[in-house]
């Protein structure tokens, strides 16, 4: 311990101290970076962030799209034209293969007689002939159980009712006039192998019933489960029966109800002839050798000129199946048929130079100067027989001259139900949807600050008396107050701005005053108030900035959650009404996802897209204007 204590004497010499900057020159040093101010730091450190500026660059192009698409795109969204409607994308030619115009429509019944797919009547077969650009026919017909003027063959099947016990069914032909002497006779052909189960194939019997009484009938076929072809010479047993002259009869087939269940009897042809009956008009009228044929001719769609008390139908009636590419856009705008043209038409396009005709010549004087003439050619007109002034004009021409196009339109992304181009009216509806949005992100943001600054700075019983007022506002439903209001002020664009702002400023306020109790207490907040700052100064200059980054996050995605809302209404029936709104066209749109995506799967991306790009936006907000941040890498 002593050596510890032990005292040494050190002695300093002036060479053990040296002046190491003697010769050289102290200054300030000059500073590596330039000076800045708080958001232009702010905007360096966002740019530094990759995902958002690829968000911001991608709200840029939907909100200019939203913009100038609408401007300068011609296509109509306001008229209303069916015959447009639900026109496939396209970008490049038909044939290609690729967003062509094209659709590929499976499971079509064929029409054998026009070679076309069975389509709607409003298309000619000539139309569709042209329009189809490949297709595919089913090698073998498929049988099916119902009538169709596309079918044929089968087999007419008719049945005793479950519904009524022991009820037997008849089938019989209208009745018309025979004579013994008129060679007339009757000829059927039953089948046993059409699918039905063979121990409901019923027992049934065929007679001629001449009169009105029961009785007052001839037997073709006794009751049996015979199921061979029937060939009856009616002159023949109207002559044993002791006829001469005109009988009106009519063939009946009886089937017999049996208690182990529905009962059948399929019916292939029934065929009536004559060799010198003056009637032969009548008995082809209930004759027939295609069940199908035969039940399609009455407008009422039963089995024509046969009735039957019980239950009746067709079975196995032959229908074929196609597959086939049509090019949307031929089909519409294609070759037209003819279409008749008034006088004042005709002379207008005469005036404007797009054609010459004399109807003095006639149809074959028509020429053509200009494609904005809606016809190629004329077929036939129509005088006045008084004044032989011209009345009217048929002619063919483009189907896209007749919906007043100069050439045939392209949709890069379709038409919906109504024509309207969806590509126009996305971007149309998106800015209605947008400014929505702004206006009430900028109210809803502005006014949230001020009232969360307010309660989250003071305190005490100003805050509790301002979230109390929120609590109250913030229980009632939020559809309930926009259904109120649209109830009260009509479904419009103020009424809708009004409802959103009503409760939607709650949560920025919330996140306001969150912040302001978090910053209040720091000490550069507690130095700067000892200094004498103001409540103003001290809200604005030293809390409200440090909060800034979280409140701007949040209520950033006020945006797409208004657009958002409004679509909700619209899925509701309440959407905007008198212009153009994203919500309403994909609630519009939405029935049609099965047959049609694309009406629905772009108006979802750019949904998604904007959703995710707000979000990556906001996020790079919240790093901008965060001040702990500042001057950082």
């Amino acid at each position: 311990m002593a050596e510890f204590n032990t005292r040494h004497d050190v002695q300093f010499k002036d060479d053990d101290f040296v002046l190491v900057q003697q010769t050289a020159r102290i200054t300030d040093t000059k500073l590596a970076t330039k000076p800045t101010t708080f958001f232009k730091d702010a905007l360096r450190r966002f740019a530094k962030n990759k995902s958002s500026v690829v968000a911001a660059f991608i709200l840029a192009i939907l909100i200019g799209c939203a913009i100038i698409v609408p401007m300068v795109s011609d296509a109509n969204i306001d008229k209303v034209s069916t015959t447009e409607g639900f026109l496939a994308p396209k970008l490049f030619d038909a044939g290609t293969g690729f967003w062509d115009g094209t659709r590929l429509r499976k499971r079509i019944v064929y029409d054998t007689v026009n070679e076309v797919p069975a389509l709607s009547d409003r298309y000619t077969p000539a139309a569709l002939k042209q329009s189809i650009v490949s297709i595919t026919v089913d090698p073998e017909p498929t049988p099916i159980d119902a009538a169709s003027v596309y079918g044929q063959g089968g087999v007419i099947m008719f049945a005793t009712d479950a519904a009524v016990s022991n009820n037997d069914a008849f089938l019989m032909s209208q009745q018309t006039t025979f004579t013994p002497a008129g060679g007339y006779t009757f000829d059927a052909v039953l089948d046993s192998e059409a699918g039905v189960n063979e121990s409901q194939l019923g027992e049934y019997t065929v007679y001629f019933q001449y009169g009105e009484n029961p009785e007052d009938k001839l037997i073709i076929r006794d009751w049996s489960r015979d199921y061979s072809p029937i060939h009856y010479d009616i002159s023949a047993a109207l002559t044993e029966a002791g006829f001469q002259y005109n009988t009106k009869g009519r063939v009946v087939f009886e089937l017999r109800s049996s208690e182990s269940g529905i009962q059948y009897i399929l019916l292939k042809s029934a065929v009536f002839s004559t060799v010198s009956g003056r009637n032969k008009d009548d008995l082809a009228a209930i004759s027939f050798t295609d069940a199908t044929k035969m039940i399609n001719v009455s407008d009422t769609k039963s089995l024509s000129y046969w009735s039957c008390s019980g239950r009746k139908g067709i079975h196995n009636s032959l229908i074929y199946y196609c597959d086939f590419v049509v090019d949307t856009y031929m089909l519409v705008y294609g070759n037209a048929d003819t279409v008749t043209y008034s006088a004042t038409e005709v002379n207008n396009w005469i005036e404007n130079g797009w054609c010459t005709y004399d109807h003095k010549v006639g149809p074959s004087s028509f020429v053509k100067l200009d494609d904005r003439c809606p016809i190629d050619e004329v077929v036939d007109q129509q005088v006045l027989s008084v004044t032989k002034k011209l009345a009217s004009v048929t002619g063919r021409g483009w189907g896209y001259h007749k919906l007043g196009y100069d050439e045939m339109p392209r949709f890069i992304l379709g038409t919906d139900v109504s024509g309207f181009d969806l590509f126009k009216r996305a971007f149309a509806g998106l800015r209605t949807s947008l400014v929505l949005g702004f206006c009430t992100f900028l109210f809803c943001f502005a006014f949230g600050l001020i009232w969360g600054s307010i309660s989250g700075y003071f305190g005490g019983n100003v805050d509790l008396f301002m979230e109390r007022f929120c609590d109250i506002l913030g229980g009632v439903p939020w559809i309930v107050v926009m259904t109120l209001a649209i109830l009260h002020l009509g479904n419009n664009f103020f009424t809708f701005f009004l409802a959103l702002c009503m409760t939607g400023w709650m949560g920025t306020a919330a996140r306001t005053r969150t912040q302001f109790y978090r910053f209040k207490g720091r000490e550069y907040v507690l130095a700067s108030r000892t200094l004498g700052s103001s409540d103003m100064r001290l809200i604005l200059k030293h809390i409200l900035p440090n909060s800034m980054g979280t409140i701007i996050t949040s209520s950033v995605l006020m945006i797409p959650s208004t657009i958002f809302s409004e679509a909700t209404l619209a899925y509701l029936n309440l959407g905007l009404q008198g212009v153009h709104s994203f919500g309403v066209m994909m609630a519009n749109n939405q029935q049609y996802l099965g047959l049609y995506p694309n009406l629905v799967i772009f108006p979802a991306v750019v949904m998604a897209l904007m959703m995710i790009s707000f979000n990556l936006f906001g996020n790079g907000l919240r790093d901008a204007f965060n001040p702990s941040l500042k001057g950082s890498e």
